[in-house]
């Protein structure tokens, strides 16, 4: 007899206790709960969360694929760093990646686009927490891309910014952080308005390499840990 699917429920849905895992520490890295080079001792954590450390090894293992741990012999988890050259690298990856997604998505964009972008914008310009800014930044960005119509090159991009979120943190929260995105924020989205793909693509090229510059100029050294 075939399946109905639409009698089976969505088991998907619900988080799964290594869902709930990852995501705590996943955050405990990007706001600097958790530092560079610190162990992640799977025992506390199984403790902390009343699980056995199976599902507590499964979000580690998740969080060593987006680069965010790696497991080192005699130490376990530990939260990766990465030195000045890396961060160079993975700042122009994610220049090049949304500079082309910008270019297939503006042909497509619609008034609700723009209007979701203002709206995404000027909460960015008005939001005083400095935890909520990288989310709001990710939720512009984005937004400008999905009318490109190509999900695995999102994906791509989600990667990217899942790898740096930590420093994008400290690169906003920098003296005029801030300010500078958000003006070229309103920038980028007023070419797209304008359906201005080439100087959009370069605007947004521009834009996430100087955020790489003003990073990279305010990184303590003692940090890079290359």
């Amino acid at each position: 007899m075939p399946l109905k699917s639409e009698v089976i429920p969505n088991l998907g849905a619900a988080p799964t206790a290594s869902d709930i895992i990852l995501k705590f520490i996943r955050e405990s890295i990007i706001d600097g709960t958790l530092d560079e080079g610190e162990p992640i001792r799977q025992d506390d954590v199984a403790r902390m969360f009343n699980v056995s450390k199976i599902p507590v090894r499964e979000a580690l293992k998740r969080l060593e694929a987006e680069g965010l741990v790696a497991f080192q012999r005699n130490k376990g988890a530990v939260v990766t760093s990465v030195s000045e050259p890396e961060i160079v690298q993975i700042f122009e990856v994610r220049a090049i990646l949304e500079s082309s997604a910008i270019r297939f998505s503006i042909p497509n964009m619609t008034e609700a686009t723009f209007e979701r972008a203002q709206a995404y914008c000027d909460a960015f310009a008005l939001e005083t927490n400095v935890a909520r800014w990288a989310e709001l930044n990710w939720q512009f960005h984005s937004c400008l891309y999905e009318d490109a119509d190509r999900p695995y090159l999102l994906s791509m991009i989600r990667s990217v910014n899942d790898r740096i979120e930590r420093y994008l943190r400290v690169q906003l929260s920098l003296s005029s952080g801030q300010e500078t995105a958000d003006r070229e924020h309103r920038q980028i989205l007023d070419l797209c308005r304008k359906r201005n793909v080439d100087e959009a693509a370069a605007l947004v090229h521009a834009h996430i390499m100087r955020a790489c510059e003003s990073l990279l100029a305010h990184r303590p050294k003692a940090t890079d840990k290359s």
